[in-house]
């Protein structure tokens, strides 16, 4: 195709980058929901989602990458992009509300899913980086770092209310 053919079908630059991150934001979500509904409990989809997380960033590191190493001004001028990150999001936290309906944790769902995200992310990144040095293997320091979480939060359930 020529260099000009996209812009048949895309405004500009911008909007082709919204549509291929989308598309990517769904096939994160996707996997990560399989991986929950192929798990037969509540504590089983948690592991599932981590091993779902850390397998798309392998599988995929381009567009791990093109997810969440890139930010587009404006993004709500692309409403599939706006739904795409949405639907990660909810991905992230809809198993957590799973654990706290079974009692295995307490708190605030969204700001737990989060936590457990944000945590996935830093280790993922770190392992891509090559920056944990070989001393430890990202899959080792992600399960002990989310049983040392989980094992915080039992004993101060994490809530959004200022504790200031």
């Amino acid at each position: 195709v020529s260099p000009m053919t996209p812009y048949r079908y895309f405004q500009d630059k911008d909007e082709i980058l919204a549509t291929v991150r989308a598309e990517a934001f769904h096939r994160f979500s996707a996997s990560l929901e399989q991986a929950v509904q192929e798990a037969p409990d509540a504590r089983a989809k948690a592991r599932a989602v981590g091993d779902a997380y850390v397998a798309f960033a392998k599988t995929y590191p381009a567009a791990y990458q093109l997810i969440f190493s890139f930010t587009q001004p404006d993004e709500e001028r692309y409403p599939e992009l706006r739904q795409a990150n949405l639907r990660a999001q909810e991905t992230m936290v809809g198993y957590v509300r799973e654990m706290i309906e079974a009692g295995l944790l307490e708190g605030d769902a969204q700001l737990i899913g989060y936590m457990f995200w944000a945590t996935l992310h830093g280790i993922v990144v770190l392992d891509m980086a090559g920056r944990l040095g070989g001393e430890i293997d990202a899959d080792t320091l992600r399960k002990k770092t989310m049983r040392t979480l989980l094992a915080g939060m039992a004993v101060s359930p994490p809530r959004r209310e200022d504790e200031s």
